[in-house]
């Protein structure tokens, strides 16, 4: 007599959304997951709900109402505040209709309304694990923190965690094209100097205004050495080619660049903000990096980001009220002068690097879900096989 047929895996739900910071790791997770066997849900917001969702086009997609409600006027809070109370009431529906086995939260508040709707679940409730992408925790996951299974984070040192907070060091998960780049060395200057000038996912201004200013600054010899490609908003990639044009100087300037990894294998130096997953793509491909971290960022995540990379010798941090065009054309000939200095830094830069922190994420994701071998759930993640995937209250552990 034929053994029974194994019970279907239930689903793990994807919360993520808003900026491509958080939905990228997000896919990769999924996609890991779903290498598995596991099935993948995905909730999300409206704003990323007109995506193409790649590995989520395969299962089931919620797109929920909520919205952030720190930093808005009385009216809109409210407004904000009945949405993310909707948005919570659905989630509970849709896990409970779902049978899931766990929420993994990818920070921002499009994931908050299904976290808290796995916490009204109550005792039978889904698995809730966190992934912070920043070194500074950010404030949804600190609502969140208090009642989640695990925390997986991104830096080794994370600001604002509870004391008690069950953390683990995961990464940030990349896109596997960045991932790939890891393995391959950096090439310093000779005769040509590739700088790549990264905005973050919309472009900055003040790269804008001051890049190209600084460019000029430069001795003569070195200017006629480089080679830009430039992240520019599309009100400002004329000036910005213009001015370019006018020293003489190869430019490529564009809104968005769809082939991120090339740029970076190319590139000798960046320069570039310092969120969560530009960090991540920088150490994973071994990049130097002169670091701008955004002002407004609520926690100055940013700069504890950028932070952690100075520390390592892997890249050099400008604030923004003293990113002028002196400031930078001073540090630009101070690096791309001395080769050796870019090397360094590039070896920093890929020594803090965690290409799969995809696989340890969902080797986490498995461990919490099944802490113990189970015959009928083969993986890769019992802690008879890696025992760093056990995550521990008040420390911060490295996957194997």
């Amino acid at each position: 007599m034929s053994p029974p047929p194994p019970t279907p895996r239930r689903p793990i739900v994807i919360a993520a959304g808003g900026t491509g910071g958080h939905f990228i790791p997000a896919e990769a997770l999924a996609r890991a997951l779903a290498d598995r066997g596991h099935p993948i849900a995905l909730m999300t917001d409206r704003r990323a709900g007109t995506r193409d969702h790649g590995i989520f086009a395969q299962g089931q997609q919620f797109v929920l109402p909520g919205a952030g409600i720190a930093g808005h006027g009385l009216a809109r809070a409210a407004r904000a505040a009945l949405a993310l109370a909707q948005g919570t009431l659905q989630a509970r529906a849709i896990l409970r209709r779902l049978n899931a086995a766990a929420v993994v939260g990818f920070g921002g508040y499009p994931s908050v309304p299904p976290l808290l709707g796995a916490r009204l679940l109550g005792r039978h409730r889904p698995l809730i694990v966190l992934h912070e992408g920043n070194a500074v925790l950010g404030q949804a996951n600190a609502q969140l923190a208090r009642f989640a299974d695990g925390i997986a984070t991104s830096f080794p040192q994370v600001a604002r965690l509870p004391k008690d907070a069950r953390t683990t060091l995961t990464g940030m998960p990349v896109r596997d094209a960045i991932a790939a780049l890891h393995d391959q060395p950096y090439t310093p200057p000779k005769a040509e100097i590739r700088l790549l000038v990264w905005g973050g996912s919309l472009g900055a201004r003040v790269f804008s205004d001051v890049v190209p200013d600084a460019i000029s600054r430069l001795p003569d010899a070195l200017r006629a050495r480089l080679r830009i490609t430039q992240q520019a908003r599309a009100e400002d990639i004329e000036r910005v080619r213009a001015a370019y044009a006018a020293l003489g100087i190869p430019a490529e300037i564009s809104p968005f660049f769809a082939d991120v990894p090339a740029l970076l294998k190319a590139a000798h130096l960046v320069i570039g903000r310092a969120g969560g997953s530009s960090v991540a793509e920088l150490t994973d491909s071994g990049r130097p990096a002169i670091l701008v971290p955004l002002p407004i960022a609520a926690s100055d995540e940013q700069g504890a980001n950028a932070a952690s990379l100075v520390a390592a010798g892997a890249a050099w941090m400008i604030r923004q009220p003293d990113f002028t065009a002196q400031t930078l054309a001073r540090q630009l000939d101070s690096l791309l002068s001395a080769p050796t200095i870019l090397t360094d830094a590039a070896a920093a830069a890929r020594s803090l690097g965690r290409p799969d922190a995809a696989r340890r994420l969902a080797d986490l994701v498995e461990g919490l879900l099944h802490p113990r071998p189970d015959p009928a759930y083969p993986t890769a993640a019992h802690p008879a096989a890696h025992p760093a995937a056990t995550p521990t209250a008040a420390k911060t552990e490295t996957t194997s």
